[in-house]
């Protein structure tokens, strides 16, 4: 029986379609060319909210891997690296209850050289004691020994390529060499993290290595304290309870905090803005294309509008047939559109190395704004059935 019910409405659909399509598919070339349209207006809404999406996954991929349930940072810091914290603190801090222990990181960006063009690179640094891995990365953590070398560090191996193919060169056996921060160190192992718009790349060191890149004096100041709790701990409970003893320029953060401290800066800045302006063109083109194509509709079959006026079609009857070709119009374009993008994010992730995928919020959010467009061209587009007159045709 259930079967039987898609086959029914197919049949159905068939034999007496609605007449939103009708009316749709009786120019099959407008219909094609609005479609392609809406597809192109889609693809710009795709790229712009995928750059916006990517951008975001980049710069809190740290944030998302790092070890611990509380997360010390300056108060006046925007993002990590931005400013310290004494590292005294910390050993203040692993004294309430429910900690089970306060671990410090170092984070911080400095020059490097392609081992192969022999250019100039920034790079970023993560540092932290190797007695115990700083990163929920199984590939780090089982290299805790080979950065606990001198002058040895662990590569991103999905690095932009301006840093070199680092990966490549390890993986044949080959040596690789460096000299970081005006500091020579070697490529002791790699492991996977990502790249992002503002960050070309990450390696891993230890915090000896750390001060004997950038000085001892560096040792009393860390970026970030990260606070493991005790089994059954209250997250809420223990981040009060630090907020009162420790000092008032350290603020104790949870992860989903310490992620938008990081989001919410970088959106501030020019390529996040120009990302929102790029996504509202998009959203702008299409309600033109649509309304170009539901006018055009409209106006074709002003009679026929004026002689179902005449029969007894309501107003908001007829405007409910605009309503559901603007439906249909957005529904059929967003498909091609949706699937050149899924296209265009491999390619352009593929050329750049940088993760940019189809996440599922993201196609949501653009069907959701398609469907949005098609309904305000419609809207527009109906103040000229309004001037149907049945006394025009009779």
């Amino acid at each position: 029986m259930h079967f039987l019910l898609p086959k029914r409405l197919v049949n159905r659909f068939a034999q007496e379609p609605p007449l939103a399509w009708s009316q749709l598919s009786h120019q099959k070339v407008r219909l094609v060319v609005g479609l392609a349209g809406i597809s192109f207006a889609n693809i710009l809404i795709f790229m712009q909210l995928g750059f916006r999406a990517a951008m975001f996954d980049g710069v809190s991929r740290i944030q998302e891997n790092l070890k611990g349930d509380l997360f010390l940072v300056n108060r006046t810091s925007q993002f990590l690296g931005n400013k310290t914290i004494p590292k005294a603190q910390l050993y203040r801090a692993n004294g309430i209850q429910g900690i089970a222990s306060v671990d410090p990181l170092y984070y911080s960006r400095t020059s490097w050289v392609n081992p192969q063009t022999k250019e100039l690179a920034d790079v970023n640094i993560i540092a932290f004691n190797p007695a115990r891995s700083a990163m929920d990365l199984p590939e780090i953590r089982g290299q805790l020994g080979t950065i606990a070398q001198q002058d040895t560090v662990l590569f991103d191996s999905k690095s932009l390529p301006s840093l070199g193919s680092v990966g490549e060169l390890f993986s044949k056996g080959d040596p690789v060499n460096s000299v970081v921060g005006g500091r020579k160190m070697s490529v002791g192992g790699l492991y996977s993290l990502g790249s992002s718009l503002f960050k070309q790349g990450h390696i891993v060191m230890s915090d000896t290595n750390y001060l004997r890149l950038f000085g001892q004096a560096g040792a009393d100041e860390v970026h970030l304290g990260m606070i493991t709790l005790e089994p059954g701990a209250n997250p809420n409970a223990v981040a009060q309870g630090l907020q009162k003893l420790l000092p008032q320029d350290i603020k104790v953060l949870n992860r989903q905090e310490f992620i938008a401290l990081e989001q919410g800066y970088w959106a501030k800045q020019p390529p996040g803005i120009i990302f929102n302006f790029g996504t509202v063109m998009g959203f702008i083109v299409g309600i033109v294309i649509v309304y170009q194509v539901l006018y055009t509709d409209v106006n074709d079959h002003l009679p026929e509008y004026a002689t179902l006026k005449a029969i007894g079609y309501s107003d908001s009857r007829l405007l409910g047939i605009i309503f559901q070709e603007a439906i249909v119009l957005g529904v059929l374009g967003f498909l091609p559109g949706f699937a050149c993008s899924v296209g265009m994010y491999g390619l352009l992730g593929t050329l750049t190395r940088v993760a940019i995928v189809m996440r599922p919020d993201v196609a949501l959010q653009v069907f959701i704004l398609t469907l949005l467009m098609c309904l305000i061209s419609a809207a527009i587009a109906v103040r000229k059935l309004r001037s149907a007159d049945p006394a025009d045709v009779f």
